[in-house]
């Protein structure tokens, strides 16, 4: 006797329960990161550096100690993608979160380097890399979570939901700031910072809740059941998809120009402009309640066009944008630079909203989740650490923004350039199957209708013959 398929309605429904619980999640998540990143463009200079260091340097190394997150990261993404692939999703992703959130509160409870000296920064550093690694391990799983569990033809719209936890931790972070800029600078170095840091415990707490009544994706189900995991996961990922994870891993510096805008220029605009603290942070604000708005219409414009021409018409925009945003805020106008700032949020916004499930589709069920954290935490790696620490030593050694400017629009380019190559070997029609999606059907037989009996002609189509030779070659 044979199990009826599930009606369309439940899959629609715990799809919804999916996507809304991977958005809160990684919302926490990436609050946590983020007040991090704001704290060190504002205060922590101030608080875990010596105060006889060169004017600038405790900013720098403020910013290196953000690089070390960065750094550990791929760590992060090999453990937790090791143990997604192993033993499911659910699972990895209570555990990061919980790392997040007792690495966040013990950051806000640190002494100072007044206090204790050097075991201030070096406190810092570790609880930074523990931040790195939960985050490394969590991005992948909150995305497989939402698309592998979207109706068909709408993983990339789903996985969308967990995009959307970056711009709204991100606001969440700012705004926490924003609220406490009008502290006298004395109590704000003093204590005010630390209070966002420790808000974090409550916030884990509902976080943990969610996490630990979500279900596992289908995919991992059929994977756990027919025993098609595989021993080591980051192994056969650099034996088989090695070129998939490099052209992943060029495809997302722009995911990273945030910290040029948010990290970098907030203390280029609050210590060498004539912005105060609290005006800044407000234009940031402003900026991410644009990005929160425009990024989702990038998955929809992906899951409609091919997938090529979607991603030239959002990040070609970029090469002049993102430049222009510097030379804006260089004017000290706040009407001028919050325009240009909105402006250039928008492209690499709709690329962010869109590019989880274009990588999420490159990969097979099985080594998925190592597969995707290997590509984003590699970019994180090279890029994403160390764009405010590169844009920083750039500023201190020419004393202009021109150079900082060009090297924001190489971003764009890169990244646009390995979409393209990507998207060639993968399949550029995300109403189709990829290859990795086709070989999974194949293999594992799994239910690519998720319940719907009516096959309709853009599901059951395989990838052209292109397509397969491209796989083969990976």
């Amino acid at each position: 006797m044979t199990t009826a398929p599930p009606k369309r309605t439940d899959v629609e429904t715990k799809a919804r329960r999916a996507g809304i619980a991977s958005f809160i999640g990684t919302t926490i998540e990436w609050y946590d990161f983020y007040i991090y990143g704001t704290a060190s463009a504002l205060v922590f200079g101030q608080v875990f550096f010596s105060d006889t260091l060169p004017a600038g340097m405790g900013t720098l190394l403020a910013f290196v100690t953000l690089w070390a997150g960065f750094l550990a990261r791929p760590i992060g993404g090999i453990v937790f993608g090791h143990l997604g692939d192993k033993i499911g999703r659910k699972n990895t992703l209570v555990i990061t979160l919980m790392m997040m959130g007792t690495a966040t509160v013990g950051i806000g409870l640190l002494p100072s380097y007044a206090q204790i000296g050097i075991w201030a920064p070096a406190a810092l550093v570790f609880l930074r890399v523990v931040q790195g690694v939960a985050v490394g391990g969590e991005w992948g799983g909150a995305v497989l979570i939402a698309s592998e569990n979207a109706p068909k033809g709408k993983g990339i719209l789903y996985s969308a939901f967990a995009q959307q936890g970056s711009p709204a931790g991100n606001l969440l972070a700012t705004m926490a700031f924003f609220l406490l800029s009008a502290m006298p600078t004395p109590d704000f170095v003093l204590y005010g910072w630390r209070i966002p840091f420790l808000i974090s415990a409550a916030l884990v707490i509902v976080g943990m809740i969610i996490r630990l009544k979500l279900e596992e994706s289908d995919a991992m189900k059929t994977v756990l059941k027919k025993k098609k995991t595989v021993a080591l996961p980051i192994g056969e990922v650099l034996r088989k998809h090695w070129v998939l994870v490099l052209l992943g891993a060029g495809a997302l510096p722009l995911a990273q120009v945030t910290y040029f805008k948010n990290t970098f220029a907030l203390s280029w605009a609050t210590s060498e402009l004539g912005y105060d603290r609290g005006t800044f942070l407000g234009a940031i604000a402003i900026a991410l309640v644009v990005q929160f708005i425009v990024q989702p219409f990038g998955a929809v414009l992906v899951s409609r066009i091919d997938m090529r021409k979607a991603m030239c018409i959002m990040v070609i925009p970029e090469f002049v944008l993102m430049p222009a945003m510097f030379f804006a805020i260089r004017t000290e106008n706040f009407a001028i630079a919050v325009v240009a700032m909105c402006l250039a949020t928008i492209p690499h916004s709709m690329f962010y909203g869109a590019i989880a499930g274009v990588l999420a589709r490159a990969f097979p069920a099985n080594i998925r989740y190592t597969g995707l954290s290997a590509a984003y935490q590699l970019c994180s790696l090279v890029v994403g650490g160390g764009t405010p620490v590169l844009a920083q030593w750039m500023l201190n050694s020419s004393g202009n923004i021109v150079g900082v400017a060009f090297v924001s629009a190489g971003y764009a380019a890169v990244s646009l350039i390995c979409t393209l190559l990507l998207l060639n070997r993968t399949g550029y029609d995300a109403r189709r199957l990829s290859t990795a999606e086709q070989s999974d059907a194949d293999e594992l037989q799994l239910d690519t209708d998720q319940g719907d009996t009516d096959q309709d002609d853009t599901v059951g189509d395989a990838p052209s013959a292109g397509q397969a030779r491209a796989t083969a070659h990976t």
